[in-house]
């Protein structure tokens, strides 16, 4: 697709967005489809995957690919970390830690283009169920 072309906001592209800025749980695209479809009743997962794609890569939302985990969706693009709870797959966001350097920087000859650091445990609501 050409990048410099501006893209039209649909307003299925608006609702999906404006769903994911108002959640702090980093919903899966399934979790937002429900929520999106309370408002828009005809739209489709696949509608939702494909605005979510857009999304990200115009930069209007983060796409939480964690190690072992389906993926997540952001819409706080502030820098930033995640921590995820092994038992329940709750994400949280973690504003208190030195967020990443921001790319593109160069590194052992490299040039990164992004960074991911995802912290992992047992969430507090988890935490008395489970044995260590």
């Amino acid at each position: 697709m050409d990048t410099t072309r501006q893209r039209r906001n649909t307003p299925q592209r608006r609702v999906i967005l404006e769903e994911l800025q108002g959640l702090t749980s980093h919903p899966t695209a399934a979790e937002l489809f429900s929520l999106v479809r309370q408002k828009l009743p005809r739209i489709s997962l696949g509608t939702v995957y494909r605005n979510l794609e857009v999304l990200h890569q115009d930069g209007q939302l983060i796409k939480l690919e964690l190690a072992g985990a389906e993926t997540r969706f952001d819409g706080n693009t502030t820098p930033h970390l995640h921590i995820r709870c092994t038992a329940c797959g709750a994400v949280r966001d973690v504003m208190s830690a030195t967020p990443p350097p921001e790319p593109p920087i160069e590194l052992e000859g490299f040039e990164v283009h992004g960074c991911r650091t995802e912290f992992f445990g047992i969430c507090p609501d988890c935490r008395p169920s489970v044995r260590h």
